[in-house]
């Protein structure tokens, strides 16, 4: 039986609001406290959600001798100082992807979770839930032959806001950092580190990065087509072929995975749980910390390096610059 962790959240933003509605959903999750560098904000954001605690410091947050685990959900600019916080107070992570900025950043990161001999992991919540398990198992069986391609996107249209973070390359804005990294992730998980890196970028009027375009490529003849793009709708829909046939399924959605071979379209169902499915990567936090382990065996540290030194790459070849992170 799981003991219950007293959980705290950093950052009271969009992206908190949807995981504190689905951490709610575990009984072993104590929704314990919220801070902001707004007191009004994380007193809203406890009330609304049910959190004992509202701190307007996250110093003060992380003094709280009760907190056992912090999801960390700022900007990504702000991801390497908040965990190094957490960290140095003994304080359990699940940090919002992108980890970090860079790799330096996040070997850091893993150095000073090693020293605190406390644990961290990337909140990359995609790869917990039903359908992308599924995909997985269907690979793993080997009856479609090697993959040899993938095509993957994620596409929407955002309002331009040069103040706001999806802009902002001051908080680390633009499409790579923020929905490209979900199809790269994706096919570092399906083939691995790519051997040849290409990218066609477009930059928004505030030097930010809006929409790029990037090509990996494999020594074993193997490639990869992928798009992000806060200027374009398109489905979040990956397409994965093989030797012997293809899987087409979107990322989010309810809808079926589809098989195609031999001229046959096949759908796949798979069992789908409630909500988003944030609370599946919240439950293996505690899996991990009921076991004292430091590390996610899912989302080891050596799974997000190697993810940053790929956004390294790709920012480079895209001449994408951060400033005063690079």
């Amino acid at each position: 039986m799981s003991k219950t962790y007293n959980w705290a959240i950093l950052g009271c933003g969009n992206i908190a609001n949807k995981f504190a509605t689905e951490l709610k959903l575990l009984p072993n999750a104590n929704l314990y406290a919220a801070a902001s560098r707004n007191l009004e904000n994380a007193k809203d954001f406890s009330n609304q959600f049910g959190f004992k605690k509202a701190y307007g410091s996250y110093l003060e947050m992380v003094k709280d001798p009760k907190v056992d685990v912090v999801y960390i959900a700022t900007p990504h600019n702000f991801h390497l100082e908040h965990t190094l916080l957490c960290l140095n107070h003994k304080k359990a992570v699940l940090c919002e992807k992108a980890f970090a900025i860079n790799s330096k950043e996040v070997r850091e990161m893993i150095t000073t979770s090693k020293e605190n001999n406390t644990f961290l992991m990337e909140a990359f919540w995609v790869i917990f839930r039903p359908k992308y398990l599924k995909v997985k198992e269907i690979i793993a069986s080997e009856n479609l032959g090697k993959l040899k391609f993938v095509k993957s996107d994620f596409m929407f249209n955002a309002e331009f806001n040069p103040q706001k973070r999806l802009y902002n390359v001051d908080l680390g804005g633009g499409s790579l950092l923020d929905i490209g990294i979900y199809p790269i992730f994706a096919t570092l998980l399906f083939l691995g580190e790519p051997d040849q890196i290409k990218t066609i970028p477009h930059f928004s009027p505030t030097g930010s990065e809006e929409s790029i375009s990037m090509l990996f490529g494999y020594k074993n003849g193997a490639t990869a087509v992928l798009t992000s793009s806060f200027d374009s709708e398109y489905k979040n829909e990956s397409e994965l072929c093989f030797e012997h046939g293809i899987l087409k399924y979107d990322r989010f959605s309810p809808d079926p995975i589809l098989l195609i071979k031999d001229g046959k379209t096949t759908e796949i169902e798979f069992e789908n749980g409630p909500n988003l499915g944030y609370q599946f990567e919240a439950k293996h936090v505690m899996e991990c910390l009921d076991k004292n382990l430091k590390e996610s065996p899912i989302i080891p540290f050596s799974l997000s390096l190697k993810l940053m030194n790929i956004l390294d790459a790709i920012r480079k070849d895209a001449g994408i610059v951060f400033p005063n992170h690079d």
